[in-house]
């Protein structure tokens, strides 16, 4: 079973893609799935963060603020404009630009922590930084997706912020209670989460695809050809910016991985629950789910040889 839950998880891009495939091809095998189950899959996987999460791993906030503050900013800054130039430059239509938006506007993806490790990046940091990006994300999200979207659609932010409170934060805290009270429960779990997270974001994309098939294989080249620029940019301007700023290598590569690699399950949950006005937004956050652990693997590739070349 464990072989089995290792290959999962090795392998997640292509799982990822193979159900958007899949769902693409031959959506009517996707259509008993109601959309309601795609925040029940996202709290799953935020369950399982927080099962891999420990309280130590929050005192590099404390311990190095600086660092965690500059990720952060970057985060919270270089996503949600790209998202927003990237819509307007390509006259997106006002669906697919609110979900390229609420991409943008999400916290660092929960795949963000793996790519890092592999591209010998600064784990600790990266760690620090998808904890904080997502406790700031019920405040942070609804508010920039307003500023942004908030002239062409209506945005709830109440009920956005409390949204996220319910699908996001509260797995994640009832995993680090159980982390905290079950060690060793936990310790054995962990060989199986990745592959369960892997599952479900690729259940997750499967869903988002098949509901919007037939639109988007009419229009669909457009849309996956802005997700991959706004991940590629977020990956170099993120390591631009760690860069200007003179950090090490390490945390150069964390910071770019966290920079780029957004929670796009957030995006397309929030995009079925309060935008459904909208069926066509929650459309990015799939396309980049798929694409992002594709980038990742290939940056965590280039960064380790890189690495293998200085050393």
């Amino acid at each position: 079973m464990k072989t089995i839950c290792k290959f999962i998880s090795d392998y997640m891009g292509f799982l990822v893609l193979i159900a958007a495939i899949s769902a693409l091809i031959v959506p009517q095998a996707f259509d008993y799935i109601p959309p309601t189950v795609i925040n029940y899959l996202l709290g799953v996987v935020m369950f399982g963060m927080g099962l891999t999460l420990r309280l130590q791993d929050f005192k590099i906030v404390f311990s190095r603020p600086k660092d965690v503050i500059i990720g952060c900013l970057a985060q919270f800054t270089v996503m949600p404009l790209m998202a927003w130039l990237l819509a307007t430059i390509f006259g997106l239509d006002e669906a697919l630009a609110l979900g390229v938006v609420l991409v943008g506007c999400c916290p660092g993806g929960t795949a963000s922590n793996v790519i890092t490790f592999l591209a010998k990046g600064d784990l600790a940091l990266s760690v620090g930084m998808t904890g904080v990006s997502t406790l700031l994300a019920p405040f942070l999200t609804p508010l920039l997706t307003w500023a942004l979207a908030g002239k062409s659609v209506h945005v709830d932010i109440l009920n956005m912020f409390l949204s996220i409170l319910w699908v996001v934060i509260v797995p994640i805290v009832v995993g680090l209670i159980v982390n905290w009270l079950w060690p060793r429960f936990t310790e054995r779990a962990t060989d199986y989460l990745p592959a369960f997270s892997s599952l479900a974001i690729a259940f997750i994309v499967a869903i988002v695809i098949s509901a919007n098939s037939a639109k988007l294989l009419t229009g669909g080249l457009l849309i996956i050809l802005v997700v991959v620029l706004h991940n590629l940019c977020g990956l170099a301007l993120g390591y631009m910016v760690a860069k200007m700023l003179r950090l090490s290598e390490p945390k150069k590569r964390a910071i770019a991985i966290e920079v780029g690699m957004q929670n796009s399950g957030l995006a397309s949950s929030l995009a079925t629950i309060h935008f459904a006005a909208y069926p066509m937004a929650s459309i990015p956050g799939a396309i980049f789910s798929v694409w992002h652990n594709i980038s990742g693997a290939i940056v965590a590739y280039l960064f380790r040889k890189q690495s293998g070349k200085k050393e």
